[in-house]
């Protein structure tokens, strides 16, 4: 099937190591679903959590259809993702262990579906942050002067 990226989480990579990723569909609107064809999700301070069983994701911001009424939703209402109990389960034990959380990655289509991806991590400390900049920094500098040298 062919994707289609809609929306990345940009600080996930950023903010957490990621050990495990896992492909979830999402409960939406149908306004919900033209303005994620329209491209206007924001997904910068989003995160998923366990409530009773299930997995929400909360703070994924789906701006209101411009033609729509009566049916635009709140766009930062929690929203229910769609996994089997066995997955549930799994992400459960993962996240019962210190320190790991479920993060939100990407948001996109699937043939007409929407899925997102979910990545189960460990928060990074500050010096691991500095360590991953300073690679990029160092990377970035080799690439500028292998090319100057050419």
């Amino acid at each position: 099937m062919n994707t289609k990226l809609v929306a990345k989480n940009p600080t996930a990579y950023h903010n957490y190591i990621l050990e495990d990723k896992i492909e979830t569909g999402i409960v939406l609107t149908g306004t919900e679903i033209k303005s994620i064809r329209s491209g206007k999700v924001n997904m910068k301070d989003c995160y998923a959590y366990l409530k009773s069983g299930e997995i929400f994701i909360c703070g994924m911001h789906i701006s209101p259809y411009e033609h729509g009424n009566i049916f635009n939703k709140d766009p930062l209402r929690d929203r229910k993702l769609l996994l089997h109990k066995k997955e549930i389960n799994r992400l459960i034990g993962l996240i019962k262990q210190k320190g790991y959380s479920l993060v939100p990655i990407s948001l996109y289509f699937k043939g007409s579906l929407v899925k997102i991806e979910l990545g189960v991590g460990k928060g990074k400390k500050l010096y691991d942050k500095r360590q991953d900049l300073a690679k990029k920094d160092a990377q970035r500098q080799i690439a500028i002067h292998m090319k100057n040298n050419q």
